[in-house]
């Protein structure tokens, strides 16, 4: 439920990130608040019992959700500012930053050791590690592409939506009865998608001519409108 609310972070983050200073439109955050809650109302759908919340857990899943939306929005400004920056290099380098903060912990409480243990004894999972490192990696550069070109309000929004199309596949391919609420999700985020989607009427900088070019523009039709008139219709005086 947590991270079905990512594209608002990632949107009001933008604002306050050096090199973006992103401004989306009353329209954008409206489509986003109807995606997260369509796909909050779908995902409760099926709760039986209401969820159990730990003070701690909500702070640390809140704290995983901030830190989540300033990565994406930094990277974004990364690709902005430095156009020559590609997807691989970026996979990279966050890869790299990671790694010896994930393996400390890992040495310190023994998983490390459990998990090679693990995969020593069933030969089978190493072939499955493999599989969701390609997996992964494709994942990774696809959504790091998505950043580069729309930004990364557009990519959280993409990736919220295709939680929506999971659990909507999910659902038809295992054929599980569908509520209300159920329906009530599906057009919530239907409609987010779809307000998304408008277009912007707006003419982009780069596209609007210059303001002298305009001028003359404007003074063609004068000219070629005083060229027709013959020495009969021009005025004596």
């Amino acid at each position: 439920m947590f991270k079905s609310t990512k594209v608002l972070p990632v949107m009001i983050m933008g604002a306050f990130i050096p090199g973006l200073r992103r401004k989306y439109p009353l329209r954008e955050y409206f489509s986003a608040v109807l995606l997260v809650v369509g796909l909050i109302l779908f995902t409760l759908a099926d709760a039986n019992t209401s969820p159990n919340f730990s003070i701690i857990g909500v702070v640390m899943v809140s704290g995983a959700l901030v830190m989540d939306s300033f990565l994406g929005n930094l990277q974004e400004a990364i690709f902005t500012i430095n156009r020559d920056t590609t997807q691989m290099e970026m996979l990279f380098c966050s890869t790299v930053v990671g790694t010896p903060f994930l393996i400390p912990p890992m040495l310190l409480t023994g998983e490390l050791f459990r998990a090679w243990n693990s995969c020593y004894e069933h030969p089978y999972v190493y072939g499955v590690l493999i599989f969701e490192a390609v997996a992964t990696f494709v994942g990774q550069v696809s959504v790091l592409s998505l950043i580069a070109i729309f930004g990364a309000a557009t990519t959280a929004l993409i990736t919220t939506a295709r939680k929506a199309v999971t659990l909507l596949l999910s659902y038809i391919i295992f054929t599980k009865p569908m509520s209300k609420q159920h329906a009530v999700g599906l057009i919530l985020i239907a409609a987010g998608i779809m307000m998304k989607m408008l277009p912007d009427h707006k003419i982009p900088q780069k596209l609007r001519f210059p303001d002298a070019f305009v001028k003359q523009v404007k003074s063609f039709p004068r000219e070629e409108k005083n060229e027709e008139y013959s020495d009969e219709d021009r005025p004596l005086v």
